[in-house]
């Protein structure tokens, strides 16, 4: 197994861990452990969403995950198609379903069969016909070309052990007119080596940030115009929930990324 299969298989593991577990707090940080249900409530909070949000999805969709709230910045209008890249439990999902409406359709894609699995039962439960869950990777979408309004993710480019090709993708599905609304990880500094070789922070989605020109650069070559890459307010803030004592917010921030299709 090469480098980077052997690096995805650990995300991938990390993750199918989560899902059958329902972590508090999620992999964010390298911290995979099961806690108070109180715990996802304070870290889905801190990261941008509202009481409301949490009353609109099913409870088992939302493990905490992320570093924002990409739906903030999304805009969605009814009858818009969404792709959430990286959609785990399918928090996002439903809370985008709820915005574009019965004439809305939403589509969630993660590489992880355990978190398909989650998002499909909680799809089934609440008896949603708008709205899939499809397996694949980022880099590789299962979604046909300029098919997609809107392109929202939260914290999980970081993950893609090519990020070119995520923004490539993302661009060939977009509608001439559609957008991205992302939240990410992205490196303000060089990452330490120790850091950057340490699979739980790259899973903890640390140690994959690339660096926000190269970022701008990716989605400049990708084909993005209108290209907004701005930090959160509170970054510093999630990043200290994660890792307290690690100082990894000198190294890295939670940024709010928007580009269109035009």
């Amino acid at each position: 197994m090469n480098q980077k299969e052997e690096t995805r298989a650990f995300i991938r593991e990390n993750y199918a861990q989560v899902a059958q577990s329902g972590a508090a707090g999620g992999c964010c940080g390298g911290s995979c452990s099961c806690g108070d249900p109180m715990d996802v409530i304070n870290a889905t909070m801190t990261i941008g969403y509202e009481a409301g949000d949490l009353l609109n999805a099913p409870a088992e969709s939302n493990m905490g995950l992320g570093c924002g709230n990409p739906l903030a910045i999304a805009s969605l209008k009814a009858g818009e198609v969404v792709l959430d890249l990286g959609s785990g439990g399918g928090f996002d999902c439903f809370l985008a379903r709820g915005q574009v409406g019965e004439t809305g359709y939403v589509i969630g894609v993660d590489m992880t069969p355990e978190m398909i699995k989650l998002a499909r039962n909680n799809a089934a439960k609440s008896g949603y016909t708008n709205m899939e869950f499809r397996l694949g990777e980022i880099e590789h979408l299962p979604v046909a070309d300029a098919s997609i309004d809107v392109i929202i993710s939260n914290c999980v480019i970081n993950l893609s052990l090519e990020k070119e090709k995520v923004f490539r993708e993302a661009y060939r599905v977009l509608k001439n007119g559609g957008r991205l609304a992302l939240s990410d990880v992205v490196a303000t500094a060089e990452l330490p080596e120790d850091v950057k070789k340490d699979l739980v922070m790259v899973a903890g989605c640390v140690a994959g940030a690339e660096h926000v020109d190269k970022i701008r650069a990716m989605m400049e070559q990708a084909g993005f115009q209108n290209i907004k890459l701005i930090p959160k307010d509170n970054s510093k803030e999630i990043l200290n929930n994660w890792l307290p004592d690690r100082k990894i917010e000198d190294y890295v921030a939670s940024f709010i990324i928007e580009g269109e299709k035009i």
